[in-house]
């Protein structure tokens, strides 16, 4: 059974950082991608990043491309979003997910979920 443990959340100005982790176990993901999507109340789960387990290819969503990385540490089965000038637009519950097929950017796409860790950026 895969689990994904995301932590790292929390609160921060505008302008600052957080690093975001996502601890996996339960399977060997190698061929797989792991992804970071974001939700807020009411709307739509978005797509932040994904990256391909194996080869370490990368994949941002536009409003985020030169602020965040995604990166992994496959000895520690963990991945990263480190999370740089932040905006309060960016505050939104931000899940780790597996994908094992289909689309990068589609929610639909991705089988297995974390719990989700809350990030709020203060103007």
């Amino acid at each position: 059974q895969v689990q994904l443990v995301e932590s790292g959340g929390g609160l921060v100005q505008a302008g600052g950082s957080l690093r975001l982790s996502c601890a996996a176990s339960g399977r060997t993901f190698s061929g797989y991608t792991m992804g970071w999507f974001r939700q807020v109340p009411g709307k739509e789960r978005d797509f932040v990043a994904a990256i391909r387990w194996s080869g370490g290819s990368t994949y941002y969503a536009d409003s985020v491309k030169g602020r965040f990385t995604i990166s992994r540490d496959s000895a520690k089965n963990t991945v990263y979003l480190q999370m740089n000038s932040l905006k309060p637009e960016d505050t939104a519950v931000y899940y780790c997910a597996v994908r094992y097929s289909g689309s990068y950017y589609t929610p639909s796409s991705y089988d297995d979920w974390g719990q989700g860790t809350q990030v709020t950026v203060s103007s």
